[in-house]
Parts: C-alpha cells; structure tokens; sequence
C-alpha cells in the first residue's frame, strides 16, 4: 500500500469544501505506527470545525475527524507496546478522516476482542468525554441523581451507561418519543422528551439534580441549571444550539444567540452553592501523562462496547455528516472504510 485517501478542507467556514483527496505515503517516523483505518467516528466538534465555530479549529487546510480504530501495518524503529496485526483505537487532534494514520503509541489503546472496528472508532472520544465530566469534573457519587442532556447521542449514551454503571440515576433527555422509546429498551427508564418550556417541565415533575451534563446550551441548560440541589454542579462540554442547519453558518442567528447565552453571577453561586464546569477534551490531546490515566481508569469499568447507530461508507462523509447535524441520530456515526489498492 503506497497511497492513501484523506478528506480535506482548504480552510473552515463551509462544509462544502470538504473533499476526497489521494496521496503517497511519506515515511514512517521512528517513534511512530502506522495504521490502517477501518472507521472513523464522527463528533458535533467535526461539524463546528468544518463551519470555523470551532475554538481549536487549525487555520488553513486540514482533516477533521478526532478517534479511528484500525489495524498496526508498520511499527518505527523507536515504538514499543504494539506489533504489525495489533487492533487499536485511538484519538487524535484533528486528522482522523484517513485511511491511513501514524500516530504515537500514547495515543492508542488495544481494540477489544468481540468489539468490531466501528465500535472501537466510537470508543475513545465520547467515553473519555462522558468519563472526565462525570468523575474529574462532576465529582460523580453513588446513589446521586444526574441529568443527562440528549441522552441517545453519543456522549450522552455513554454517560447514561456509566452512571448506571458506577450506581447513580441516570435521567436522560431527548428531543423525540421515538428517541425516549429506544432509550427505555436499553434499559434507562427515567428519560424526558424535552417541552419547549423545560423549565416548566421541571418544575412541574418537581425535578432536583445532583449534577447536570450539557451540550445544548440556551434556555435548556439555565433551566438545569436552576434544577441543582445545593452542592450541585453543571458540566458543559458543548453548546449544540450553535450547530448550523446548512454546509456554511448563519452568522447573524449565531451573533445573536452568543448574545443570548447563559451568563452565571459567582456571588449568586457561592450563596446557592452551586457550580458550572465548562471543558473542551481536545486540550487533552498535549497531555499525554493525563490522558494516559482516563484511559487507564477507563479499563476498569465494566461497559458494552458502545453502540453504532450508523454506519456509512468512508466516501459518504457528507452524508454522514449531514445526518449527524441534524440531530436524528441515535448512538454513533461511524465512516468505514474499505482498503487501498496496493
């Protein structure tokens, strides 16, 4: 195999840029491996970087694509902990729209036996989300009540599994009855279907939180905010309001609703006793001791490989990435891809 296909935009601002290209392999660097991509799982933050609302957003021309799952083809001279034929997932800042990628040892994790390649690509970013807001963040305790907003995507479905897991209540919100519905089937019966005014739906239900997970932002996330017990803390990891409805941004709508956005008074805090935590995982990527840690305490939770909703094929990323804009997908969407010619 001397080539291969990566998808590529000349700079963000309009997913339409996004295009297939095909290369020649450069050479292996001697502290990396390279892989061969079998699939590609697709993050909200692919969209917002491709559309330039992203803050880590590369200038210029680059790869979106955040965590793959693929096979070792070739080890550098200077790598250990990995062999040719060795199943791996792993994350990467930017990227992992390829078919083939060299990355550092750190940045992988061996593929578990009975999972599948698109399991392994739905792995690494939304679990390590999921884990660090829930635990390093959310302070995370046994028998405490933990809202979790659009509970059938992927971080969210992950969360849900892992408050279960660690003998929390999970109660999961999404955005239809369709959704609600599979919810249930996996096992989560305390789900909402969001009402526009959810802020009357919880003080209906006579809902109290202990910790509140959010990528939605807007009058959703004041509304949960406003649900937390004393002590109580909210995480945000994303603001999904933002997420254009077509290939390039309505700026106007997006001024206005950055105007609008959820503002916090600390003094109001320190006597309600209440927190909000914000964090953004790909800082992560440039530190590798930490990173190394979730990924180790990870292993030591017993989870089902994680669901994927979606499959499509790796020349379809358009497809793909319109269905994950609009917000009709449930689990994860996942790229896979077939071999080069040699």
């Amino acid at each position: 195999m001397s080539t291969f296909r990566f998808w590529q935009t000349p700079r963000a601002g309009n997913m339409a840029r996004l295009a297939l290209h095909t290369s020649k392999l450069p050479a292996l660097a001697d502290n990396h491996l390279r892989i061969k991509v079998h699939a590609v799982g697709l993050n909200f933050a692919d969209i917002f970087a491709l559309t330039g609302l992203y803050s880590a957003t590369p200038q210029g021309a680059f790869t979106p694509g955040l965590e793959f799952a693929g096979e070792v083809q070739e080890v550098g001279q200077q790598t250990q902990g990995f062999a040719v034929g060795d199943r791996v997932m792993g994350v990467t800042r930017f990227g992992g729209y390829t078919t083939v990628i060299d990355s550092e040892a750190d940045y992988l994790i061996p593929l578990p036996a009975d999972w599948d390649y698109a399991q392994g690509a739905a792995w690494p970013a939304q679990t390590l989300t999921a884990w660090y807001a829930l635990i390093h963040l959310g302070a995370l305790q046994a028998d405490q009540q933990v809202l979790i907003h659009s509970a059938a995507g992927g971080v969210g479905l992950q969360a849900m599994k892992l408050v279960q897991a660690l003998g929390a209540r999970p109660t999961g919100t999404v955005g239809s009855e369709e959704k609600a519905a599979w919810l249930r089937q996996q096992g989560f019966q305390d789900v909402l279907v969001r009402e526009t005014d959810f802020a009357r739906q919880l003080q209906r239900d006579e809902r109290r939180f202990d910790l509140v997970l959010d990528a939605i932002g807007g009058k959703v996330q004041i509304a949960s905010f406003d649900a937390l017990n004393p002590m109580g803390r909210l995480v945000v990891f994303g603001a999904a309001e933002f997420t254009p409805s077509h290939n390039r941004p309505n700026y106007l709508k997006a001024a206005w609703r950055y105007l609008r956005r959820p503002r916090y008074d600390v003094m109001e805090m320190i006597s309600s006793n209440r927190s909000v935590l914000a964090f953004n995982l790909i800082w992560l990527w440039e530190q590798k001791g930490k990173m190394q840690v979730l990924l180790e305490e990870l292993q030591t939770i017993p989870l089902p490989p994680p669901h994927v909703g979606h499959r499509f094929a790796f020349d379809d990323a358009h497809a793909a990435l319109t269905l994950l804009r609009s917000g009709q997908s449930v689990g994860k969407v996942v790229l896979e891809a077939t071999p080069d010619p040699a």
